[in-house]
């Protein structure tokens, strides 16, 4: 096995397969490698409607055999360091791996002990999550008999922000449809002001919100889960609000206390855990003060070493961790290497913090979230030819599209390095 490579990438998810064979594709020539010590490679995105019934768990991996490209190396084996003084990557077993241009793209790691109580949750079924497992959130749905179904996220950023409350719209729907309505108390709590940070998004999924007669909780902070007594506990981030409106919500058995501790039952809890950047990745001079790899917004160039670029849900970048940013980063991140192996200059690509968020709000209903750094709603004009003129509207056909169309995108144009 080479130990030296013009390109080494850390990372066989979707950034790292997408950038390997997209600069193949424009010289065939690179010598490439990918560091990556899984057997399989799952389509995620999938997970949530695995978690509502709704799609097979099966048909979301293949194998990473399948799916790396020919002409690049596998090294099957665990990053450790780097050692970006003589352009080095140490690994577990392999030895240390040199590199001419290195793009980072280990995603991130679940972190439930950063809430108290999560893990012994998760590790008892008490919790459940379509992060880890959503066959048990599936399992936990449909057997779901009435009371209190919290769905609730974490203050650390989590790839696909908007699938904690994605889940509990089709919690609700299932309900509604299984006559639990008149029984059950749905409830979304988020560290977040608002359900989403796009205005006409947000319009639409309020109503999604009356609809289901469910109960929004705003400025909501999980800080611990009693699995023996299913009680979840929440730090109010807004002190200045009226708490008297917490301690008057009896229909959902909460209550509060001075130190703005709030404590709600539940009988249904799916939760997404924590999420930081790997350890290696963290303990390394790369990241920056939050721990995440620091790179410049718009190049994905490392801030400190111009042969290094990070992208998809580990690096820096103030926009959603999808799989959408990163099909918009791949060509940004491939120009710029490109250009650097033959001009010693930069690309002329830049990337505008492009994100989608397709948030499913029932059985048969989707509205299609696409977003820039500004927070701009900046929809595809393609989906005209799907005849969905307002993807912030709910539409059945963006339903298909998340359920046929983007899993088919993803396997068999995506990750061979088509355009999409």
């Amino acid at each position: 096995m080479s130990t030296h490579y013009q390109v080494l990438i850390i990372g066989g998810g979707t950034a790292g397969i997408m950038t390997a064979t997209q600069l193949l594709k424009k010289d065939k020539s690179i010598s490439i490698a990918i560091i990556e010590p899984a057997d399989k490679h799952y389509y995620q995105p999938a997970w949530t409607l695995v978690g509502a019934g709704a799609y097979d768990f099966k048909k979301t991996g293949r194998p990473m055999s399948s799916l790396i490209p020919s002409g690049v190396n596998w090294i099957k084996d665990y990053a450790t360091a780097f050692n970006t003084d003589h352009h080095t990557v140490e690994t577990k077993t392999s030895g240390n791996i040199k590199y001419d241009y290195l793009v980072v793209a280990p995603g991130l790691v679940m972190a439930p002990e950063m809430i108290e109580g999560l893990p012994e949750a998760l590790e008892k079924g008490v919790a459940c999550s379509n992060y880890t497992d959503p066959e048990h959130t599936w399992n936990c749905i449909k057997n779901f008999k009435g009371g209190n179904a919290l769905f609730t996220q974490p203050v650390t950023p989590i790839k696909c922000g908007g699938a904690p409350q994605k889940i509990a719209y089709l919690a609700a729907d299932y309900f509604k449809k299984n006559n639990l309505s008149s029984k059950s108390n749905v409830i979304f709590a988020t560290p977040g002001s608002v359900i989403f940070g796009v205005k006409p998004i947000r319009e639409t999924l309020m109503k999604v919100i009356g609809r289901y007669g469910m109960h929004f909780k705003p400025y909501y902070a999980p800080i611990k889960i009693d699995a023996d007594n299913k009680i979840a506990y929440f730090k109010h981030t807004a002190p200045e609000e009226n708490m008297c409106v917490i301690n008057e919500d009896n229909e959902l058995g909460e209550t509060a206390t001075g130190d703005e501790i709030i404590k709600i039952p539940f009988e249904l809890l799916h939760i997404a855990p924590p999420q930081t950047a790997p350890k290696f990745i963290r303990e390394s001079s790369l990241v920056n003060d939050a721990g995440w790899l620091d790179v410049n917004h718009h190049s994905l160039q490392h801030n400190s070493h111009a042969n290094i670029f990070g992208l998809g849900d580990v690096a820096a970048l103030p926009t959603a961790k999808t799989g959408a940013a990163i099909r918009k980063q791949v060509p940004v991140v491939v120009d710029n290497i490109i250009k650097l192996m033959t001009t010693q200059k930069k690309g002329d690509l830049s990337y505008n913090g492009y994100s989608s968020c397709p948030l499913v709000t029932g059985y048969g209903k989707m509205t299609l979230a696409e977003f820039d750094y500004e927070g701009n709603f900046t929809p595809d004009p393609k989906l005209k030819r799907m005849l969905v003129f307002n993807s912030a509207k709910e539409h059945w056909r963006l339903w298909m599209l998340k359920k046929f169309g983007l899993p088919y995108l993803y396997w068999n144009k995506m990750m061979k390095g088509q355009d999409v």
